[in-house]
């Protein structure tokens, strides 16, 4: 097996999860994760936010969101593959 289905496979066993996805820009998206395609991962009830309309660092935001739920904020949003630094399962953020 290769890292690349090591990685899709990965992906994969994500499906119909909540996750939380860092990316390179200053946005951090949480939500259930639904589809994928080979450009896009695809969320709902996703919240996206924006650190720059808060003070909070990346780190307090996901570990809010871990202890208290996420605050959905879109219905449906599509995230570049591109663009994503990291993804995890929410429940495996540490609290």
């Amino acid at each position: 097996m290769n890292d690349d289905q090591t990685a899709a496979d990965l992906i994969l066993n994500l499906m119909g999860r909540e996750i939380v996805i860092d990316v390179s820009s200053s946005y951090v998206y949480a939500g259930t994760l639904v589809e994928q395609d080979h450009r896009y991962l695809v969320l709902e009830s996703a919240d996206v936010h924006d650190l720059r309309d808060t003070a909070t660092t990346r780190e307090l935001y996901v570990l809010d969101t871990r202890r208290h739920g996420i605050r959905a904020n879109r219905q449906r949003v599509l995230v570049r593959r591109a663009e994503i630094v990291s993804l995890s399962a929410l429940e495996d953020v540490l609290i």
